[in-house]
């Protein structure tokens, strides 16, 4: 029996200094160790016409304006319209402009530019004003993410 306990202690005890010694491996010196794969990211902004906001460190992105042609409530009309949202995005190379709809015909909800992905998650007001109202306070929710 006592040689069984010495027998554990000496396993245990090498097993000990073996992972002691694997916790000292490293990346040798003047070696770079590998870079850790980058999980996408992404983030939300609310814009309002003419507004902008930071998408990286070097680009912008703009809501230039709503192009609102939906049938206003109390109007009678041929047909029922679609909302468009154009964007610019820019950068020390310059400025590209697109567009996103979820309802134009031709249109789409999301856009990737510039290894960026743009998605219309909401916009507020979601109805057409009434046929008087004075035009509303668009607030546009995008999602901006990069693999």
């Amino acid at each position: 029996m006592q040689r069984n306990q010495h027998r554990r202690c000496l396993i245990l005890s090498t097993l000990g200094a073996c992972l002691l010694a694997l916790g000292g491996c490293g990346v040798p010196p003047g070696m770079a160790a590998p870079a850790a794969p980058s999980a996408p990211s992404s983030a939300i902004h609310v814009l309002t016409p003419g507004r902008s906001v930071a998408v990286t460190t070097t680009q912008t992105l703009k809501l230039e304006r709503v192009n609102d042609s939906r049938c206003k409530v109390g109007a009678v009309c041929v047909w029922a319209g679609y909302v468009s949202y154009s964007f610019i995005l820019s950068d020390a190379n310059g400025e590209t402009p697109f567009t996103l709809s979820d309802s134009m015909p031709g249109g789409s909800p999301a856009s990737t530019l510039q290894k960026l992905t743009f998605t219309l998650l909401s916009v507020e007001p979601a109805a057409p004003p009434a046929l008087h109202a004075p035009e509303p306070n668009y607030r546009v929710t995008v999602k901006v993410s990069s693999p």
